[in-house]
């Protein structure tokens, strides 16, 4: 029986798999009849044509719009393990020409980084279980860390990708390993390629992301589509003044400073005598207490201490 860690293992080489194309004649029969269809297409559709970009991070980012696919034509008693990878679509670096609004070739890209896999949490199941609903990798995370060791997809900033998935037969026989490459199939959607990024570069994808994204309507006050990219940041870094000005930070050390400090106590005396004086029937305007928001543009999206956006 082949167990998960020796699957694992054959997977994990991911320019050992067969083209999409291969001959259907050449693979297990459990497998040569699947059919993936990718989920919010449109929504795929859109970014892609505005160039897809994906914030990569140190400590790991979550893709948006989120990779979920419906799968159809499995065999519904045999047993499958789902897995993604991410391969480069070329060997060059690119950059953002702020002035055309297009991404350009920088040059030869990055020493290739050794390929990882994201196996979906809940493989292996069957195949009636995969079928049943949308097979979501929406804990799959990316980022930039060469020396991560929390299994996230690593990838270089600034290079673009194909995501892959990969649907593997687990095969229950003694000489399974022979028969590896039969048993599993690729599919890939040229619509969910992207552009990794430490920092989103075109304003028009910051508000895409804004406008779909659940998890950002704390960003959201105005119609997206009217939003540009210096009125986005400046909304997003807003911060309220106090409505009084600070008193000098100088330390009282001459007379005349404290016979001003004298002064405004005695106003201020002056002034609760003459309230009272009123009666209880007199107004009294004080000036709200405005707090401090400090509300930064970190790594595109990311807002100070959500952990879910993550």
């Amino acid at each position: 029986m082949m167990n998960v860690s020796k699957l694992m293992q054959t997977c994990s080489m991911g320019s050992t798999c067969l083209p999409e194309d291969t001959d259907p004649c050449a693979k297990a029969p459990q497998v040569t009849r699947i059919k993936v269809q990718l989920e919010t297409y449109r929504l795929w559709q859109q970014f892609d044509q505005l160039g897809t970009e994906m914030i990569v991070t140190k400590a790991g980012r979550r893709m948006f719009p989120t990779f979920q696919v419906h799968i159809t034509d499995m065999d519904p008693a045999a047993e499958y393990v789902l897995l993604m990878d991410f391969i480069p679509v070329d060997d060059k670096r690119y950059r953002y020409a702020f002035h055309s609004s297009s991404w350009l070739m920088a040059g030869r890209g990055d020493v290739a980084i050794p390929g990882r896999v994201h196996f979906h949490p809940d493989s292996p199941a069957c195949g009636s279980q995969w079928m049943k609903q949308t097979v979501s990798f929406d804990r799959l995370k990316l980022t930039n860390n060469l020396l991560d060791d929390n299994g996230h997809i690593i990838l270089n900033s600034m290079h673009r990708y194909q995501p892959r998935l990969h649907v593997v037969l687990v095969d229950q026989s003694t000489d399974s390993q022979r028969s590896a490459h039969r048993n599993f199939c690729t599919f890939s959607f040229p619509e969910t390629r992207f552009i990794a990024v430490t920092a989103y570069q075109n304003h028009r994808i910051t508000q895409l992301k804004i406008a779909s994204n659940p998890f950002a309507k704390g960003f959201r006050t105005t119609d997206a589509n009217n939003w540009s990219a210096e009125g986005t940041k400046s909304h997003l870094s807003h911060s309220f003044s106090p409505l009084h000005p600070q008193e000098s930070t100088q330390h009282p050390g001459t007379k005349k400073q404290r016979t001003t400090e004298k002064q405004h106590v005695n106003q201020g005396a002056a002034s609760t005598t003459e309230r009272k004086k009123r009666g209880r029937h007199a107004h009294v305007h004080t000036a709200p207490i405005v707090p401090l928001f400090n509300c930064q543009w970190e790594d595109g999206l990311r807002r100070p201490e959500r952990s879910h956006l993550d």
